[in-house]
């Protein structure tokens, strides 16, 4: 090759006479690529552009290689390619060349395209030219810009990742616009390693899921599985790279106009968790800082997907233990319709579910009644969820018995009381005749019922309460006061957890009052009811758990031949008296015995009323019907005296000493047994076997 220092180059007519002092003077070299041949000379201010010695170059592009990075060659190549595709005339690009010495300084080169008369190019005639001093001012500012960019979106993805609870909130992180594709990624793919293969959990873009990947095999040949078996991050450059290395994935994200990508090893304690990667569609090859800040970044990713991981792990088995602990199936209950719901708390708004100690219940009693339970054991963790399943049982247990609603409720808390925790619990419990429509409710600690009536309003019973069940164990206050509810038939029972009521800074009293307008605007079904009360706190997103448990009797034609009822009855309260009578009636009217119900409250009325003013405790009046070869209606009255009753004179004001005549004159049979410490005076009534519907 001649000396193109001492010699222009043969250039076409119209290129200017003597061009290489004006290219010196503006620090420009120039070029002649016969397309053809596949040879470009240069001239002396070119070689010293790209640092070359004369005898360095051998008039052939490929030599330029020591001096041009990959992946700078790459992107010229695709600049000049496209130019000799479209039909342009000229073309120009920034590139960055290395020096002897190892550094980089930009270049930039501009070619005019010659073709022969078919329109084929054969010929590129163009200048280089050295851009230091033109881009490194604005090159630095661009670098300080990307860098700033950079650690900004390495903050704010980092911060958001701190807050992740579980593996979709990762991805949603980085998804998101503050997320990972500020970076300029087009879209995101994430994998999970799972039984020695990789299992697929964020796709990329919309559509862009190519088939075979949800599960592969960390051997197979995908820069995914190449990442999680090298422990190494994989950068792919170009899409041509992309190609010849992943054939397979390539033909299934063509039409994506990926250009780039970048696979990182997701590691913990120097075992893989997955993978992750991202694509790009506007930029080739990554620099070293750049890929340092992915590594970084994957490094972070890796501890909050591992984090997520072991949450979801636990709450799995968390909500399998509750889901255990809580009744498998509600039982049928004739004359009632019934719906149950649970929802798990949603902790930190919408962010991660976690579990607690509410739970609701239903107990078939005896004589055809049946017992509703709601309740919440303090905390939000296993032990309040496995405190909450050993109290459900002990309290079906003692309801099952036959016990009263409030020795069952006593008893209960004595039980928590023993079971050396550090967990109370709020539980209401009604005793349901739903022949009679009586409910005799204990509450403990928790939050009143609601009753929507059939004309649809809705109303707070307020129900006498008592402490919370182990702190009335704890403080020796184990007396319950019992409550009564009437439900006419197509009347709703609604009993809840404080998770439907209670909001951020309201009164107790606001949300119960919110609650009764929407029972009221509520679908009549009680199923429909039940959801749309928890879509509700699933739209509020509340805090803490839902349990839910509504009971509408059911209008029935015929009353129920069998039924109990049991009463507290202290003395000194004039009230419970009338109330008991007012239930007696009521109870006696449901049983198909109303021709005799004034027979019954009568005598239950005067047997109660000797107990309250011969004795110094309370009465237990208990009311049932007996069948087999007579149907009876049997009344007991308990008090604690070991004294008999017995036959006296009437006074001169002939309003005492009647007592057991009445008894005598109005029941079927009587008697008197001893219970213990104590006694129980009984009745029974013969009722005609016409009302047995059964």
């Amino acid at each position: 090759m001649a000396d193109r220092g001492a010699s222009p180059l043969s250039l076409p007519d119209d290129w200017p006479d003597h061009p290489d002092p004006i290219l010196a003077l503006n620090r420009m070299g120039s070029f002649d690529w016969d397309l053809d041949a596949g040879v470009m000379q240069m001239d002396a201010q070119a070689h010293e552009i790209f640092d070359l010695r004369p005898d360095e170059y051998d008039d052939h592009p490929e030599s330029l290689g020591s001096r041009v990075p990959s992946g700078e060659a790459r992107r010229l190549d695709t600049v000049v390619s496209n130019a000799l595709k479209d039909g342009s005339e000229n073309y120009g690009a920034y590139f960055r060349v290395r020096c002897r010495d190892g550094t980089l300084r930009w270049t930039h080169t501009q070619g005019y395209i010659r073709r022969d008369e078919t329109g084929k190019p054969c010929r590129i005639i163009g200048i280089v030219r050295d851009a230091t001093e033109e881009l490194d001012d604005s090159e630095a500012r661009r670098e300080q810009a990307a860098r700033r960019q950079q650690t900004n979106v390495v903050q704010l993805t980092t911060a958001a990742l701190a807050h992740a609870r579980t593996v979709q909130d990762v991805i949603d992180v980085l998804k998101d616009t503050h997320g990972l594709t500020h970076l300029g990624a087009t879209s995101l793919v994430m994998g999970l390693v799972e039984a020695g293969r990789i299992r697929l959990i964020a796709e990329g873009p919309e559509d862009s899921f190519v088939p075979g990947t949800e599960v592969t095999g960390i051997d197979e040949a995908y820069p995914m599985s190449e990442a999680v078996r090298t422990l190494s991050p994989c950068f792919i450059e170009s899409p041509e790279e992309f190609a010849e290395r992943y054939p397979k994935l390539w033909q299934g994200i063509t039409g994506l106009d990926i250009t780039s990508a970048a696979y990182l090893p997701l590691i913990v304690q120097a075992r893989p968790i997955g993978a992750m990667g991202l694509l790009y569609n506007d930029r080739r090859g990554f620099s070293a800082e750049e890929r340092n800040i992915l590594v970084a970044l994957g490094s972070s990713i890796s501890q909050s997907l591992q984090r997520a991981m072991f949450y979801e792990q636990e709450m799995d088995l968390a909500q399998g233990l509750q889901q255990a602990m809580l009744p498998r199936t509600i039982p049928s209950v004739s004359g009632a319709d019934l719906a149950v719901r649970y929802r798990a708390a949603t902790i930190g708004g919408s962010v991660g579910r976690d579990i607690g100690g509410d739970w609701y219940d239903l107990i078939p009693l005896p004589g055809g009644r049946v017992g509703a339970v709601i309740g919440d054991v303090q905390g939000h963790d296993t032990h309040a969820a496995a405190v909450m399943g050993q109290l459900r049982i002990v309290l079906r247990a003692y309801a099952a018995e036959g016990h009263p609603p409030a020795t069952v409720m006593a008893r209960a808390s004595v039980f928590l009381h023993e079971l050396d925790t550090d967990r109370s619990a709020t539980c209401l419990y009604a005793e349901a005749d739903l022949a009679t429509g009586v409910l005799q409710t204990v509450r403990a600690g928790h939050i009143d019922p609601l009753v929507r009536r059939t004309d649809g309003s809705c109303h707070r019973v307020l129900v006498p309460g008592g402490l919370p069940l182990g702190l009335s164990a704890d403080f020796g206050r184990l007396d319950y006061p019992v409550g009564t509810i009437e439900l006419d038939p197509g009347d709703t029972l609604l009993l809840c957890t404080d998770g439907l009521v209670e909001r951020p800074g309201a009164d107790l009293d606001d949300g119960m009052e919110a609650l009764s307008a929407l029972v009221e605007a509520g679908p009549d079904d009680v199923r429909d009811l039940a959801d749309r009360l928890i879509e509700v706190a699933e739209e509020r997103g509340c805090d803490d758990d839902v349990a839910l448990l509504v009971l509408r009797r059911r209008v029935s034609d015929s009353p129920r031949p069998g039924g109990r009822l049991t009463r507290h009855v202290p003395p000194g309260d004039p009230e419970a008296l009338s109330d008991t009578r007012r239930l007696i009636r009521t109870a006696v009217a449901g049983w198909g015995a109303a021709d005799r119900a004034d027979e019954i409250v009568l005598v239950a009325d005067e047997m109660i009323t000797n107990v309250l003013m011969h004795t110094e405790g309370s009465a237990v009046v208990t009311l049932r019907v007996t069948t087999g070869s007579e149907r009876r209606v049997r009344v007991e009255v308990e008090d604690s005296s070991s004294a008999l009753p017995r036959r006296r004179e009437a006074g001169e004001s002939g309003v005492s000493g009647r007592g057991l005549l009445l008894v005598e004159t109005l029941t079927d049979a009587w008697g008197v047994e001893a219970r213990g410490g104590g006694k129980c005076v009984w009745s029974e009534f013969l009722v005609a076997k016409g009302s047995d519907t059964a």
